[in-house]
């Protein structure tokens, strides 16, 4: 069986980390979790090469410049990427990839991979709720959180062009939709 690229995305504060890792926690066999590049500075508690591949924009750019990334762009001032050697090698095992990625990297990858691609945008339950999450995460000063939510106009109307959307109301529940979701594509294709 051949694997699949299963791209979630939604704005920040969407819920679509905490997804992942429950779609991880529950079918460990039979999905894994893309990592991604960025130049912005780790998070309290993040770990280089779990939760992302923490590089200087130097060394982005010549990743860029030797074309060793499935997409990148520039989010929130910070450059992201996805590494493309390791998707490929997954996608060859049979794997189901989860790929965390901003809406404009969901849709340039699902127009290079449109056969072993499903996108799908977690959408909040509301803006309020999602304001809510992002300043109880207290992860990010106040102007990163409102640059943060400067995108959401553009997020949100970028979620027409995926496959599925999903509202994010309960973690467990919006989970398991996914991979149903995803056990439906599968079946259908």
């Amino acid at each position: 069986m051949t694997g699949l690229l299963v791209i979630i995305s939604s704005p920040s504060g969407g819920g679509k980390t905490s997804i992942i890792q429950k779609i991880l926690q529950n079918f460990p066999e039979k999905y894994v979790y893309s990592i991604s590049a960025t130049t912005r500075k780790p998070r309290n508690g993040e770990i280089d090469g779990r939760d992302y591949f923490f590089l200087t924009e130097a060394q982005f750019r010549y990743n860029i410049s030797q074309d060793l990334f499935l997409e990148w762009e520039n989010v929130h001032g910070y450059l992201y990427g996805t590494p493309k050697d390791y998707i490929e090698k997954c996608i060859d095992e049979g794997k189901f990839v989860l790929l965390d990625i901003d809406v404009n990297g969901a849709l340039q990858v699902a127009c290079n991979y449109p056969e072993r691609t499903i996108t799908i945008f977690v959408s909040p339950p509301s803006i309020k709720e999602l304001v809510e999450r992002l300043q109880n995460r207290k992860t990010d000063s106040e102007q990163e959180i409102n640059k943060r939510l400067e995108r959401i106009p553009i997020e949100m109307e970028k979620s027409k062009q995926f496959d599925y959307i999903v509202i994010n109301n309960k973690l467990d529940k919006t989970a398991e939709e996914i991979v149903r979701i995803v056990d439906n594509f599968c079946m259908n294709n």
